[in-house]
């Protein structure tokens, strides 16, 4: 611990839903320097205030903030921030939340629980994603849409018609002939495009 009298520091952010600075201001209380956010939601990463509070605070200072959504925008976001203040020594204290200061024994834990969320949470949605991949690959819609236009699809039929050889066709559309076989037989993701 350095000399360094601790300063209470409260930051606050609005977004435009939502512009009542004063309620969170006046839940926060007396502080010695505070920092005001103003979010339009058009640009996520505009938090300007937040990087200069983060900046500014040093070792025993504390943070003060209304609730951890007015911190954070997600509980991976809340827990960087968290340990990006605690690694420079400041403690983080939730007003609406007090379960969750991080100078306390239960906010330790709270916090770890969240980690485990979080982590939980992101490990759910990577595998939803690779389900939600295998079963589009399944039924043969992952891939971008259809390569072919139907005039392409007329014009490529015209010309095999005339004898050109598919591969021939193929390379002119540089298409596979794999892909030019399923669009002349109107199969897969060519069926709608060529039932007329």
């Amino acid at each position: 611990m350095t000399g360094h009298r601790g300063q209470t520091v409260g930051y606050v952010r609005v977004s435009a839903v939502d512009q009542n600075q004063a309620r969170q201001v006046e839940a926060i209380g007396v502080v010695d320097r505070l920092f005001s956010e103003k979010v339009s939601g058009k640009n996520v990463d505009d938090r300007a205030q937040l990087a200069e509070m983060i900046s500014y605070v040093r070792e025993g200072d504390i943070v003060r903030v209304k609730s951890p959504d007015r911190l954070a925008r997600s509980t991976r976001d809340l827990l960087d921030l968290v340990e990006q203040l605690q690694a420079k020594g400041v403690a983080v204290e939730f007003i609406d939340n007090p379960a969750l200061n991080t100078d306390t024994p239960q906010g330790e834990f709270m916090l770890t629980i969240l980690a485990a969320v979080a982590q939980l949470e992101r490990a759910t949605i990577r595998e939803r994603q690779a389900e939600g991949i295998a079963l589009a690959k399944k039924k043969g819609v992952y891939e971008r849409k259809p390569k072919l236009t139907p005039e392409q699809i007329a014009d490529a039929r015209r010309r095999v018609s005339e004898g050109v050889p598919k591969a021939k066709v193929a390379r002119d559309l540089n298409v596979s002939r794999q892909t030019l076989y399923t669009a002349l037989n109107g199969s897969g993701k060519y069926a709608d495009l060529t039932a007329h």
